[in-house]
């Protein structure tokens, strides 16, 4: 039925012909279906395209396709040691992948080539961007999790530090954070059976304040092995300036002067001492896409606000200069969408669904220089596809390329499908929203309406893919 209304209709909307899949789909929820053939000789399935919808991750692919017209390929992030006459400054770039080791490789190569002492003051210059460090419409309460790290030019650790907690016999908590990590969390969580839990609903809580100390509170279901907790760091300055005072120490390096946060205002003649570069941009991208990686998605929208606007770059100027971009250099109309960050962490972004079949279309039309439809995940088989409930089978599983997205309510999918020899031969996008479906008896185990109805969905996806006659 559903080969008959996709080859046989012409431009028909599936809000006038049922299709099954949808009602899987609890009552209220609102989906935008596009399918349509890469060739263009086959007619198009779509539902709702006229509709704006929150893209959360499948944003990425915008982000990632603006970062390719506009900064390259052979794009690097650089943070630098330099010499102004006494003073020393380490320039931040805003690199989302700068470790800890990679400052320490730095400051023991200025020791190396300089001296163990510096006269004057360390400037440590985070002006590469500037305005707010969170995107308008990032909950409050994710801010403490790695996944909503802050989006600063100073990042470093990938602005998160890991630490774990154990439950105790005597129905306490206890935290255990490594030595290296300068952030402070106590726990007055206690610790409860499962039946305990349930009885008076209590789950475990976390309070961020702005000097990195993290307070839990709550209760957690006693384990035997310790439950890993990833926190976001609340101000990425202090705890850089923190490791750096740190690295300084280790390394037996004197400033005489002050550690100043900052950029040094009079224009000395200066001197680079040492660099560290990041992977190139391909590479970065690769990482964003596959893991959905926010904060390399965020840093790279300033980096784009810097780089078009000659300015530090903030999520307003980034973007808009995504829009600009993808207007001036692949002639994609974004300027009725609602963008506030990169990486769609945002409940305020909204894109319509066929905007985002003119970035795939075009994406695929350049693969050749692009070279983008590799790094998305690939159903059942490698980054945020490869566990997918709805992708891990036949004949789903390594025949669709596609990046996700979701949000509270919202279950997104945008990508191809690919024909019998594992090339793109279809566009797909699936905007979920309002989708609450009741909440599950642990007693009766059933699979999530979300996952039934993306595995009907999909399989369509790949029979229409490997069986549309490419020279109709």
């Amino acid at each position: 039925m559903f080969k008959f209304y996709l080859l046989t209709a012409s431009l028909i909307s599936c809000s006038a012909l049922a299709y099954a899949p949808l009602d899987k789909l609890p009552g209220g929820s609102s989906t935008s279906l596009i399918l349509e053939s890469l060739s263009g000789l086959s007619n198009e399935m779509k539902t709702n395209s006229d509709g704006f919808y929150p893209p959360a991750s499948t944003l990425k692919l915008v982000t990632a396709l603006a970062a390719k017209l506009e900064l390259g390929d052979d794009f690097h992030y650089t943070t630098s040691i330099v010499r102004s006459n006494r003073d020393v400054v380490i320039s931040f770039s805003g690199d989302p992948t700068l470790q800890r080791e990679d400052l320490k490789s730095l400051l023991a190569q200025y020791a190396k080539s300089q001296s163990r002492t510096i006269n004057g003051n360390l400037y440590l210059d985070n002006s590469a961007y500037t305005g707010y460090q969170r995107a308008v419409g990032w909950p409050w309460d994710i801010l403490g999790v790695c996944y909503s790290a802050p989006s600063s030019a100073m990042t470093l650790d990938s602005n998160c530090a890991q630490a774990s907690i154990y439950t105790k016999d005597n129905g306490t908590t206890r935290v255990y954070i490594p030595a290296h990590y300068p952030i402070d969390v106590t726990t007055t969580a206690a610790t409860v059976t499962r039946s305990g839990q349930k009885a008076t609903q209590c789950d475990l809580e976390l309070i961020t304040t702005p000097d990195n100390a993290y307070k839990l509170s709550g209760c957690l279901v006693e384990r035997k092995k310790p439950l890993p907790l990833k926190f976001a760091i609340q101000n990425p300055e202090l705890y850089t300036s923190q490791v750096v005072s740190s690295l300084l120490k280790e390394l037996k390096i004197q400033v005489k002067g002050d550690v100043i946060l900052g950029k040094k205002e009079k224009a000395d003649k200066t001197t680079l001492v040492a660099s560290h570069r990041s992977e190139k941009l391909p590479e970065l991208l690769d990482t964003m896409l596959k893991k959905s990686d926010n904060l390399i998605a965020d840093n790279l929208t300033k980096t784009l606000g810097a780089t078009f606007y000659v300015q530090p770059g903030s999520f307003n100027n980034g973007t808009e200069a995504i829009k600009q971009i993808l207007l001036t250099k692949a002639n994609i109309d974004l300027s009725k969408a609602q963008l506030v960050d990169g990486s769609g962490l945002s409940r305020n972004n909204r894109m319509k669904s066929q905007t985002m079949v003119q970035v795939l279309r075009y994406i695929w039309e350049n693969d050749q220089q692009l070279n983008l439809i590799d790094a998305m995940p690939t159903s059942g088989t490698n980054g945020t596809l490869k566990y997918r409930q709805s992708m891990r089978k036949a004949p789903i599983q390594g025949n669709i390329i596609a990046k996700s997205g979701s949000l509270y309510g919202s279950y997104n999918m945008a990508g191809f499908g690919l024909d019998k020899s594992g090339n793109p031969n279809s566009i797909f996008v699936q905007f979920v929203r309002d989708y609450f479906p009741k909440k599950p008896d642990p007693d009766k185990p059933v699979e999530a309406p979300i996952t039934q109805f993306e595995r009907a969905f999909y399989k369509d996806v790949v029979e229409f893919s490997q069986t549309q006659n490419k020279s109709q």
